[in-house]
């Protein structure tokens, strides 16, 4: 599976939008609204596209990749670029999330060459943490919503791990 990256358009969003997941997942999914769609259009979102030109998944990065929640923990006082993504519902847990979340990952780094990479993820969803692990990040802090808990994982530019807590 080749991946590209695209500018999300309407078309796409609301196909993103619509997508439905699986318990536990499901608390992923979303509501199709004119807000929601607007969300993803006005923002630093982007399409992820198959050699087909299907749709895969997409991502954010900036403050729409963030949980509002986090901030009164401080969670995202450091400067890194923040990222959020989300993949087809069919094709998760199919061990293609190495090469979706690379591509994003690479598109990042090579847009942001100063900072490290952060996200934030819902800890249960230990796929995803597994995941991000693979690649490097590392558990940063956790906090919580009434909704879920949550932890941030970051990625150094440098990654000197022995000094990471």
């Amino acid at each position: 599976m080749s991946l590209r990256i695209g500018k999300m358009n309407q078309h796409h969003a609301v196909e993103a939008l619509c997508w439905k997941y699986e318990e536990p997942y499901d608390f992923y999914n979303n509501i199709l609204t004119s807000d929601a769609i607007m969300e993803l259009l006005s923002n630093k979102y982007y399409a992820v596209f198959d050699t087909y030109n299907e749709l895969v998944g997409f991502f954010c990065t900036g403050r729409s990749a963030q949980v509002p929640a986090g901030d009164p923990y401080g969670v995202y006082k450091e400067d890194c670029v923040d990222i959020g993504l989300g993949m087809k519902p069919e094709l998760t847990g199919k061990g293609k999330g190495f090469e979706f979340f690379s591509t994003i990952l690479r598109f990042a780094e090579e847009n942001h060459k100063s900072h490290d990479v952060r996200l934030t993820v819902a800890t249960f969803n230990t796929r995803a943490i597994h995941l991000y692990e693979k690649l490097g990040f590392i558990k940063q802090m956790e906090f919580s919503t009434h909704e879920a808990d949550f932890i941030t994982m970051i990625k150094r530019r440098n990654a000197d791990h022995s000094q990471l807590g």
